[in-house]
C-alpha cells in the first residue's frame, strides 16, 4: 500500500489554526480506512522564518519539497513584511517551478450555506485558471521614482504552449466529468495582443472537443453572469488575473472565502501539487480561535481527490455539509459562535459516522 508523503506548510496568521483541524481529519481517515496511509513533514516557513533568515524558505527549499507527493499549505504573510514578499518568495516559486499551471477552484454552494444572491438556486461550477504565467509576472520595471514623470511597466506573459495546456486540461476535465459547456473569460476587445492570442488558442483546442459547447464572454460580462445567472455556468476558463478575481467573486456568492478551497495542480505528476484555502492569513482574527477551518479541510479533500481517492474526498465534503446543515457548530463568519477547534471536531465526528 502506498504511503503518501505530504509536506505541510501551516504558515502565518490563522494558517496554523485551520491546519490543525485539517490534520485531525487526515488522521481520522487513516485511522478508519486501512487502505489509506500517509506521513507528514512540517515546514515552518513563514514570516517568523523570514525575520530570522531574510528568506521565506531556505535556498534549497524547492529541492526539499520536490520529493513529496503533495503540499498542504495554510496561509502566508503578516504586517511585519511587505505583502509581495510571501507571494513572490514562497507561493509563486512553488507554483511556477513545480509547473502547477492549473489553479482549480470549485464554486459550489454547500448544503447548509446561504447565498447573498436574491435567487435561491443551485450554484455548482468550477473555475480553471491559468496559474503559471499571464498577468502575474515579474517582467517590467519602474523609472524616475519619486519624480512627476515616474512610470511603471508590468508585462503580461502569455505563450501558445501555456494557453494550450490550460485549455486542454479544461476541456478534458469537462469531458471526463460529463460537462456540456466551457465558458472562456476574455477581454480581447481591449487587450489586443495577449488576449487575442489567448482566444485563438482556446478556440483551436475547443475544435478538438466537438461534443462540448464553447462560449466566450468578456470578463466584465461574465462577472455580471456570476451574479445574475450562475446556474448557467459549468466550467469557466480564465487567465491568471481574471481567474483570480472571478474565483473570489464565485466564493462570495457561495458562502464566502472562509469556505473556499483551491488546488494548484501539476497535471503530469512530475512535481507535487499544492492545496490551500483561499482566505489568506487573516491577521485581524489570528489567535482568536474563530477562523473557519472549512476551506482548509475542503482543500485537503481536493488533495485526496488528486491522489485518486474520490471516495475519501466525497466523505470529507459530505461531512462538512452535515455540520453546515445542522447549523449547531458554525464559526462567526457564517452566523455561528463556535471556535475553529469545535468546528473541526464536529466535522471529525460526522466523518467517523460516514466511514
Amino acid at each position: 500500500m502506498k504511503v503518501y508523503k505530504i509536506a505541510v506548510l501551516p504558515g502565518d496568521g490563522i494558517g496554523p489554526e485551520v491546519m490543525n483541524e485539517a490534520l485531525k481529519v487526515l488522521k481520522t481517515l487513516s485511522d478508519m480506512d486501512s487502505t489509506f496511509d500517509y506521513e507528514i513533514t512540517e515546514f515552518n516557513w513563514n514570516t517568523d522564518y523570514y525575520m530570522e533568515h531574510g528568506l521565506m524558505m531556505p535556498e534549497n527549499g524547492l529541492k526539499q519539497l520536490k520529493s513529496f507527493d503533495s503540499i498542504l499549505f495554510g496561509a502566508a504573510g503578516d504586517s511585519r513584511v511587505s505583502e509581495h514578499i510571501p507571494i513572490w518568495e514562497l507561493i509563486m516559486p512553488i507554483r511556477k517551478n513545480f509547473q502547477q499551471y492549473i489553479n482549480f477552484r470549485p464554486i459550489k454552494l454547500l448544503r447548509g450555506l446561504e447565498t447573498p444572491l436574491q435567487q435561491k438556486e443551485d450554484i455548482d461550477f468550477v473555475i480553471i485558471r491559468e496559474n503559471a504565467e499571464g498577468e502575474y509576472s515579474t517582467s517590467g520595471g519602474k523609472m524616475y521614482q519619486g519624480e512627476s514623470r515616474e512610470l511603471a511597466v508590468q508585462n503580461t506573459i502569455m505563450t501558445r504552449e501555456g494557453i494550450s495546456k490550460v485549455a486542454t486540461y479544461a476541456f478534458q476535465y469537462a469531458r471526463d466529468h460529463k460537462l456540456r459547456k466551457v465558458t472562456n473569460a476574455t477581454k480581447s476587445n481591449a487587450i489586443i495582443h495577449t488576449m487575442t492570442l489567448w482566444d485563438s488558442v482556446v478556440e483551436e483546442v475547443a475544435n478538438d472537443f466537438k461534443e462540448i459547447s464553447y462560449e466566450k464572454y468578456y470578463v466584465d460580462a461574465i462577472a455580471a453572469l456570476f451574479v445574475e445567472r450562475p446556474k448557467d455556468l459549468q466550467l469557466v476558463l480564465a487567465s491568471n488575473l481574471f481567474g483570480d478575481i472571478l474565483s473570489d467573486l464565485g466564493s462570495a456568492i457561495a458562502g464566502g472565502l472562509g469556505v473556499a478551497p483551491s488546488a494548484n495542480i501539476n497535471p503530469n505528476g512530475e512535481y507535487p501539487s499544492m492545496f490551500e484555502p483561499v482566505h489568506g492569513s487573516a491577521p485581524d482574527i489570528a489567535g482568536k480561535g474563530i477562523a473557519n477551518p472549512v476551506a482548509q479541510i475542503w482543500s485537503l479533500a481536493l488533495m485526496l481527490q488528486n491522489f485518486g481517492r474520490s471516495d475519501l474526498h466525497d466523505k470529507v465534503l459530505f461531512s462538512i455539509e452535515d455540520v453546515l446543515e445542522e447549523k449547531r457548530t458554525l464559526t462567526p463568519d457564517i452566523g455561528g459562535k463556535a471556535t475553529t477547534e469545535q468546528v473541526g471536531d464536529a466535522i471529525v465526528r460526522k466523518l467517523q459516522k460516514r466511514m
